[in-house]
Formats: C-alpha cells, sequence, structure tokens
C-alpha cells in the first residue's frame, strides 16, 4: 500500500551562485569543492538506503549530487525536478530585483519569461503521481524552490506555500504518510561536510 512509502528529497550541494544568492534555475552551474564534499556527506545521510527509484534533475548539481551522495548508477532524469525557470530574473539576486520592484516575491508573482508558482505546482503534481506509482520509497536529487513548492503540494497547500518551507543546499527531507494523512517526516537536515 502506498502508505508505507517515503518520498525523500535531497537538495543539491553548494554552487557559487547558490552561495551568493543569485537565482539559478536553466543555467547549468557545478558544485563547489564545498559542494563536492556536501553531496558525499549526504550519502552518509542517505546510509545506504534502497529505493524503489532514484529521480534526478538534469541539471549538472544535482545530477553530481546524485552521483556523488552513491546514487548515480540507478538515477532516472527527470525533467519536471528541474529549479522553478526564473526568466529574465537568472543569475540575479533578490535585493537587486527589488531596488526596481520593490514588492516582487518569487511565490507571489514568479518571474517574467519564466514560470508562475501554478506552472512550477503542475511539475510538482506530476513527480507526486510517479512517487505513488513506484511502489517504494523514493528519492529525488533536485533544487531548493522546487523542492519547497513539491513539499506544499504534498500537503495539500496551494504552491506558494512553499515560501513556509526554508531549505538550505545539500539537505535531506523526507515526506511520507500518518494513516490517510500526507505528513513531513524530516526537514532540512544537513548533510556536514
Amino acid at each position: 500500500m502506498a502508505d508505507e512509502f517515503e518520498l525523500w528529497l535531497v537538495r543539491h550541494g553548494e554552487t557559487e551562485w547558490s552561495k551568493t544568492g543569485r537565482h539559478t534555475s536553466r543555467t547549468d552551474v557545478p558544485l563547489t569543492e564545498p559542494g563536492e564534499r556536501q553531496a558525499e556527506a549526504l550519502g552518509g545521510l542517505l546510509g545506504g538506503q534502497k529505493f524503489a527509484r532514484v529521480l534526478s534533475s538534469p541539471k549538472r548539481r544535482a545530477l553530481d549530487t546524485c552521483r556523488l551522495a552513491g546514487y548515480g548508477d540507478s538515477a532516472e532524469i527527470a525533467d519536471d525536478l528541474q529549479e522553478w525557470d526564473y526568466g529574465e530574473y537568472e543569475a540575479e539576486k533578490t535585493v537587486d530585483i527589488r531596488r526596481t520592484r520593490p514588492d516582487w516575491s518569487l511565490w507571489d508573482d514568479g518571474a517574467p519569461g519564466g514560470e508562475t508558482p501554478a506552472q512550477v505546482g503542475e511539475r510538482a503534481r506530476r513527480v507526486l503521481a510517479e512517487f505513488e506509482r513506484a511502489g517504494g520509497d523514493v528519492v529525488v536529487f533536485s533544487h531548493g524552490h522546487f523542492l519547497r513548492v513539491l513539499t506544499a503540494t504534498w500537503l495539500g497547500l496551494p504552491p506558494e506555500s512553499g515560501r513556509r518551507f526554508g531549505l538550505s543546499t545539500a539537505t535531506l527531507g523526507r515526506l511520507g504518510h500518518e494513516r490517510e494523512h500526507h505528513v513531513v517526516w524530516l526537514w532540512n537536515q544537513p548533510a556536514g561536510e
């Protein structure tokens, strides 16, 4: 029965852009050296757990995190796990965007030329449908804003509620069931170095 299964969430390790607060979606930036060490440490957090499926965003930072954590050989690429498309705000920092749009919020406004919260929520629903069909625990290697929307969607909340789930790089989360309810079992567990 599906309520016995869990969805494990892994946010990729540090990149230069995540370290400096630059919005990173479609740009394929690599992990930093500390990010590579974090990814290896995530393997320890995962503890050799066996998964029915291992899914990864196609972006290098997620794929390298998956590989360094010890799951690269079984990874399936899932385009839906890509980060929120920041459109014209790619590579920008929120503080810089707000110089011209003081009230801008990704969670309310989306990004010009990129995705709206509803569009990211639709991708999250497709990922959750894959999880429900997997027949066992699933691990996903993905990105901060997307994983936050995925979690909100799992809990039956609108995509915009993802703003309430802060998520650092190189962290682990677990979503599951408690009886008939969708729950968060673990959130933002750091891997360390």
